[in-house]
C-alpha cells in the first residue's frame, strides 16, 4: 500500500520541487488557497510564469528558431490530502465517480487502495461495496469489487454469501457475474455448499465466461486450501466433474489444468476419469491435458496402463506425442519399454524414444533436467502448465 501523501499528490514520477511549485502556483491562483473538498483529476499544470522584461521581449532568437524540447507537467491532486484525513466509504464514492469522469485512471488506483484499506475487517463496509458494484456502471463495479477482493472483509461469512447470491443472478449481464466471481478467489476454504454452487455455475451452458471464471475461482481457493492445509481432494473432485462433463470446450481445459498450479499427487481413482477423457474428449488440446494432469499421480504404473490403453485408438501425432512424454514424466526411466511400443506402433516418434533412452543413460532421473536436454521434433503446442 502507497503512503498517504501529507501535501498535494503529485502524479508517479514528478520531481518534488516541480511538485511543490504546482502547488504553489495553483494554491497562490484560488482565493483562499484552499483546494476543492473533493478530489478531482486536474488538467494538466502550465508552465511557471515568467515575469519582468524577459516576458516583454520573449524568448532568445535561438529558442524561437531551434527545436524546442516539451516537458509535459502532470496534473495534481487538489483536496486529496484532507479527503484523506476524514476518509469515509462516501466520500470516496464519490471521489471515484469523479475521477472516473476525468479519465484520471493514477487517482482511481489511488482511491481503489484506500477503498481496501478503509474496508478492512468490516463486513458492513465490505457489503455496501458489493451493493455499489451491483448498481454501479462500468468501470465501477470493477474497482469496487477488486478492491473489497484485497481486504480481509471479503472472507467474512456474510459477505461472502452476498457475493455468492449476485454470481448466481442470471439476470445481470455476464462478465458482471464474473467479476464478482473473481472477488471470491483470495477466499481461504471453500465449505461444501459453496463449491457446489461454484460449480453449478461452472457447469451453466448460458453462463458463458462466467464459468470459465467460477472454474478458475475453484482451482485457485483450492491451491489456497492445498498450502494451508494439504486439502485438495474435495476441490479436484468438482473440478474432474467439470473437465468431464462441461460442454465448453475452455471450461474443460481450465478444469483439468487448474491442479498445475499446486501439483498434489492425485489419487488412483481420478486415473481412470481422465483415462476416459483421453480416448472419448473430441478437442485435442482436452485430451492432451488430461495426459499431462496424468502424470503426477500416486500410481505410476496405473498411469502408464491409461496411456497404452489411448494410445491405438488415437490418430493425431501431437496427442500421442503428449502421451509419450507424459507418460516418460509419470514414471521416468521405467517408462521406456512403453515408449519403445510406441516407437514401434508409430515410427515418427522413433527418434524421441532414441533422445530418453539416451539421457536415461547418462544416470540422471529428475524429469526437468531430462526435459531440458531432449530435443524437440514435431510441430505441436504445447499446452499451458505443462514442461517445456
Amino acid at each position: 500500500m502507497t503512503s498517504r501523501p501529507h501535501f498535494k499528490v503529485a502524479l508517479a514520477g514528478l520531481v518534488l520541487l516541480v511538485a511543490l511549485g504546482v502547488v504553489w502556483l495553483r494554491s497562490a491562483a484560488g482565493p483562499d488557497g484552499a483546494g476543492p473538498s473533493q478530489p478531482v483529476a486536474a488538467q494538466p499544470s502550465a508552465p511557471s510564469a515568467v515575469t519582468g522584461d524577459a516576458a516583454a521581449s520573449g524568448p532568445p532568437p535561438s529558442a524561437r528558431t531551434g527545436p524546442r524540447e516539451e516537458i509535459p507537467m502532470p496534473g495534481c491532486w487538489d483536496g486529496l490530502a484532507a479527503l484523506d484525513r476524514s476518509a469515509t466509504l462516501e466520500s470516496l464514492h464519490a471521489a471515484v465517480a469523479a475521477a472516473i469522469q476525468a479519465r484520471d485512471t493514477a487517482l482511481v488506483a489511488y482511491l481503489q487502495e484506500r477503498l481496501t484499506e478503509l474496508v478492512g475487517n468490516d463486513p458492513d463496509r465490505g457489503l455496501q461495496l458489493v451493493e455499489w458494484a451491483a448498481k454501479g456502471a462500468p468501470p465501477e463495479p470493477s474497482i469496487y469489487l477488486e478492491a473489497l477482493k484485497a481486504a480481509p472483509a471479503v472472507r467474512h461469512p456474510r459477505v461472502t454469501e452476498k457475493l455468492l447470491a449476485v454470481a448466481e443472478n442470471k439476470s445481470l449481464f455476464t462478465q458482471d457475474r464474473a467479476a464478482v466471481l473473481d472477488a471470491l478467489e483470495t477466499q481461504h476454504r471453500f465449505t461444501p455448499e459453496t463449491r457446489g454452487r461454484i460449480k453449478a455455475i461452472a457447469l451453466d451452458e448460458s453462463a458463458d465466461s462466467a464459468a470459465w471464471v467460477a472454474t478458475r475461482t475453484l482451482g485457485r481457493v483450492m491451491k489456497e486450501d492445498y498450502e494451508r492445509t494439504g486439502t485438495y481432494a474435495p476441490y479436484w473432485k468438482d473440478l474432474l466433474d467439470i473437465g468431464t462433463t462441461s460442454d465448453d470446450t475452455a471450461v474443460r481445459l481450465l478444469a483439468l489444468e487448474m491442479p498445475s498450479y499446486s501439483d498434489p499427487l492425485l489419487d488412483p481413482d481420478s486415473i481412470d476419469a481422465l483415462a476416459k477423457v483421453m480416448r472419448t474428449d473430441k478437442e485435442r488440446d482436452v485430451r492432451e491435458m488430461a495426459a499431462f494432469r496424468l502424470a503426477v499421480t500416486e500410481d505410476p504404473q496405473k498411469a502408464l496402463a491409461a496411456y497404452r490403453a489411448a494410445f491405438d485408438g488415437e490418430q493425431d501425432l501431437c496427442v500421442r506425442w503428449a502421451f509419450l512424454r507424459f507418460a516418460v514424466r509419470a514414471a521416468g526411466a521405467d517408462a521406456l519399454p512403453l515408449v519403445e511400443e510406441f516407437a514401434r506402433k508409430d515410427p515418427r516418434l522413433r527418434q524421441d524414444y532414441l533422445d530418453f533412452k539416451a539421457l536415461y543413460a547418462t544416470g540422471t532421473t529428475d524429469f526437468a533436467r531430462i526435459w531440458a536436454g531432449k530435443k524437440e521434433h514435431h510441430d505441436c503446442v504445447v499446452e499451458e502448465g505443462a514442461p517445456h
